[in-house]
């Protein structure tokens, strides 16, 4: 019998959601992501140390641009291993602001060009707020693709999809974070309110004909991986990865396109903002982990600081 994780990638892509080589080289996915958190955990690693001064030499007194050229100059070396692309990710504190969204996602791939990576091997990941979603419009016309995070709500995902996304992130281990805590109970399998949540947007989908790649992230246990094999893709910490590696059991697939779902329906800004407003996991959750990516960049950027 084969492993779980071979398994897996016979009807999904597997995504690796770490900056780690090793693991990355060992359980040899197809995409990596990477985030301000993983970006901070790989500033931190010896074999990034050389990267980490290099950028900030590069940025020249510039903060930001200094934690840009870190953030392409790790995903230049993951991409090394990796057969497909690599997310690289906008400054979480820009979310609300479409234009500087715009320009940092341009600075971006104009960084990746410049190291000789072609823009059809990165996609540039941003916050699922409105703005967000404007600004990766915008991007996607252009020709840069994007990975829209931090999605909690299926307003999110529908204003994605009509956006034009390449792909959204739905953040399956969040969702069930909040229920878990908000009702003081576990949830196993499709019982799971992130699993259930990232059906229904996967679903939707391709009973619409939407192109929008769904791909699951931010899982806690590898039954919320087998509940969503079939998804378009998902990506996975090295440690679930190494379970699904080591078990060998069967893995069904449970996401199938044709599952009956709701009609398509396009949303103005005000009944995305109201459905957001009306969903308090989803407005928790999204704010929540703006602010997360934000501390976490102030800390790369105060340890660029601590390197000058």
């Amino acid at each position: 019998m084969t492993s779980k994780l071979d398994q897996l990638k016979q009807f999904t892509t597997v995504v690796a959601d770490t900056g780690d080589l090793d693991a990355i080289a060992r359980m040899k996915p197809v995409d990596a992501t990477t985030n301000p958190s993983l970006l901070l955990k790989a500033a931190a690693m010896p074999a990034y140390s050389e990267l980490l001064k290099a950028a900030l030499g590069a940025g020249k007194s510039d903060l930001g641009l200094a934690c840009d050229h870190f953030g392409v100059a790790v995903g230049g070396e993951i991409l090394k291993i990796i057969p497909g692309r690599i997310s690289t990710e906008v400054d979480a504190r820009l979310s609300f602001d479409t234009q500087a969204t715009l320009r940092r996602a341009e600075r971006l791939i104009g960084l990746y060009e410049e190291a000789g990576i072609g823009r059809e091997r990165v996609l540039i990941k941003i916050a699922s707020t409105w703005e967000g979603i404007r600004a990766a419009e915008q991007l996607e016309k252009a020709g840069i693709q994007c990975n829209l995070t931090l999605l909690f709500a299926f307003a999110q995902a529908q204003a994605c999809a009509d956006a034009g996304v390449f792909l959204i992130s739905p953040f399956v281990g969040r969702i069930y974070d909040w229920y878990k805590k908000a009702e003081g109970r576990d949830f196993v399998g499709v019982e799971d309110p992130g699993v259930q949540s990232v059906t229904r947007i996967y679903n939707y989908y391709k009973a619409n004909a939407y192109p929008t790649v769904v791909m699951g992230a931010s899982f806690r246990n590898i039954g919320q991986i087998e509940a969503l094999a079939g998804c378009d893709r998902l990506t996975i910490s090295p440690e679930l990865l190494q379970q699904l590696a080591d078990d060998q059991q069967p893995l069904a697939r449970v996401l199938n396109p044709g599952a009956a779902s709701e009609p398509r329906q396009s949303l103005a800004e005000n009944q995305f903002r109201w459905a957001m407003n009306e969903d308090a996991m989803a407005t928790e959750k999204l704010a929540e982990g703006i602010r997360l990516f934000a501390r976490d960049q102030e800390k790369l950027e105060k340890l660029l600081t601590a390197q000058a």
